[in-house]
């Protein structure tokens, strides 16, 4: 196409010279250069053969594909409702920017939602509500086999690499940790400077590629782990085994990605494609994995470690319970993400069709630690599409201890969910290493704005639990949550969903568990 218009300018500045040689004035010139450029492009248009649109109908079959290429703007900005957009509507995308400015977030005239739409969820008021906490409540992360505990914020920063964020975003995402007293998981792409200049609390994330603590031929590398590992500003450390929006693929980062920067704190050759395997290398069964686990603890020197996944087979879930207690070792936290999907670009059929949605994954693994007798060891953290306090409430109601939010707080630095994360063409230098486009992120605005939507966002789940007459996240019960079934009836969750008691499938395990746990084997991850 480039090449079309260099030919087609110089030709039409050909023919509009000669019709200026042959006596008619500048204005016919100007007229006849749409002209000529129309009737080259109906050429080309009837000559190609890749698009079968454009030889039916040249030049004006560009109208379709332009159309297409704004249809997401035109959809977002002009026809859908305040309430129905995907991933993330108006309605919540205004509340992330009005609390990350720091102006009211209040709406008039009542709710525009359905509430008798079957889905339709809402927490219980009490009676009697309490007074809203001065301080929030924090969550002691490290069980018994944890030296060095770490009390973790309500709502933290998810999982997002530098690579998948540009160097600002990183900034003024770890300074609004910083200034706010809350955790910023690092993601797998290792340990930038970027993440450890601001000085907030870190949570270092190591994923299959083990960059940042890997050998040349991409294995584990515990000493290099075992100093990174001991940095001040690294709180926890977290193995991924999956995530929501791809689990059980790898990742790519194409080669004309890998600058020099990025090659420096992932450990690999610049400008060569990298690949993240869809498998870990120092793990093959549940007993294996609880064990590394532990010895990342101990390469840690007592720091909080766990690991991350996207709820599958619970099954192989139980297995891993099982190694729990075969071993007599457990990590200190869970992070549970969400099978809908998050930040990181992948095929449509993952997004769509693969892993457990977040509210029966939290569900699955609450139930499978407190039927195991493990759940007072380990503090479970929801990972998942939490924008406002609301969404934290359902979320420790279904069983988290805190929660991690990526998207949000995306939208707190500038994003406008323009889905274009995996082009390098993000329009507000999130989620790019273009450093032009990069450069419109300022940090200095935008890192209070992190600060201020967390702050606003936890205060808020905090008055809607004082509301419901609960002080303490733990208080929080499943028959706080309501879910409308059809017009004429609404369940809680606790009728909804079963709910195993404290090491209830050592003993008997309820008819609906017993299959599962009876088939779970710690030596092996069964399918």
């Amino acid at each position: 196409m480039k090449r079309f218009a260099i030919v087609a300018l110089t030709l039409a500045a050909g023919m509009a010279a000669a019709v200026a040689a042959v006596g008619l004035s500048p204005w016919w010139c100007l007229a006849a250069v749409p002209l000529i450029l129309s009737g080259l492009l109906g050429v080309v248009d009837l000559l190609q053969r890749r698009h079968s649109v454009l030889r039916n109908y040249p030049v004006l079959g560009h109208a379709r594909f332009l159309m297409e290429r704004i249809r997401p703007e035109l959809q977002q900005y002009f026809i859908e409702r305040n309430f129905d957009g995907r991933p993330f509507d108006r309605d919540v995308r205004t509340i992330v920017y009005e609390r990350a400015k720091g102006t009211d977030a209040e709406q008039p005239y009542g709710t525009e939602r359905d509430v008798y739409q079957p889905g339709y969820e809402f927490l219980v008021p009490s009676m009697a509500p309490c007074p809203v906490p001065k301080t929030p409540p924090r969550v002691r992360i490290g069980g018994p086999d944890c030296s060095r505990p770490y009390d973790m914020a309500l709502l933290n920063v998810s999982a997002m690499s530098f690579g998948s964020l540009s160097a600002n975003a990183i900034l003024a995402l770890n300074g609004g940790a910083a200034a706010g007293g809350f955790a910023h998981d690092t993601g797998e792409g290792g340990l930038s400077e970027y993440h450890l200049r601001p000085g907030g609390d870190l949570v270092w994330e190591i994923g299959t590629g083990y960059f940042g603590c890997r050998t040349e031929d991409g294995a584990f590398d515990p000493a290099e782990f075992a100093d990174k590992a001991a940095h001040e500003h690294v709180k926890c450390v977290s193995l991924k085994l999956s995530q929501g929006a791809k689990p059980g693929i790898g990742g790519v980062l194409p080669g004309a990605k890998v600058n020099s920067e990025i090659a420096k704190v992932r450990d690999v050759p610049q400008g060569r494609t990298v690949i993240s395997p869809p498998y870990h290398r120092v793990f093959s069964t549940p007993r294996e994995l609880v064990r590394f686990v532990a010895r990342m603890r101990e390469l840690s020197g007592g720091k909080p470690t766990g690991f991350k996944l996207c709820v599958g087979s619970r099954q192989q879930f139980l297995a891993v319970c099982k190694a729990m207690l075969a071993e007599g070792t457990a990590p200190d936290f869970i992070i549970v993400d969400g099978g809908e999907g998050g930040t990181g670009a992948a095929p449509l059929e993952f997004a769509d069709h693969v892993g457990t949605p977040l509210t029966e994954g939290l569900l699955t693994v609450h139930n499978a630690l407190v039927g195991a007798g493990l759940r007072d060891r380990i503090r479970i953290g929801a990972s998942g599409k939490i924008a406002t306090g609301t969404d934290l409430v359902k979320r420790l109601v279904q069983g988290a201890d805190y929660g991690n939010a990526a998207r949000a707080m995306m939208f707190a630095v500038g994003c406008i969910q323009a889905q274009r994360c995996h082009t390098n063409t993000c329009p507000t230098g999130v989620t790019t290493q273009d450093p032009r486009r990069a450069r419109a992120l300022d940090v200095r605005d935008k890192t209070p704005r992190v600060q201020r939507f967390q702050e606003a966002t936890v205060a808020s789940a905090l008055q809607l639990m004082a509301s419901m007459g609960v002080t303490d996240p733990a208080d929080l019960r499943p028959h706080m949550l309501r879910r409308r079934i059809d017009p004429y009836t609404e369940r809680s969750y606790e009728e909804l969903y079963e709910w195993l008691e404290p090491g209830q499938l050592l003993g008997e395990p309820p008819a609906t568990w017993v299959a599962d746990w009876t088939a779970a084997d710690p030596d092996r991850f069964t399918v």
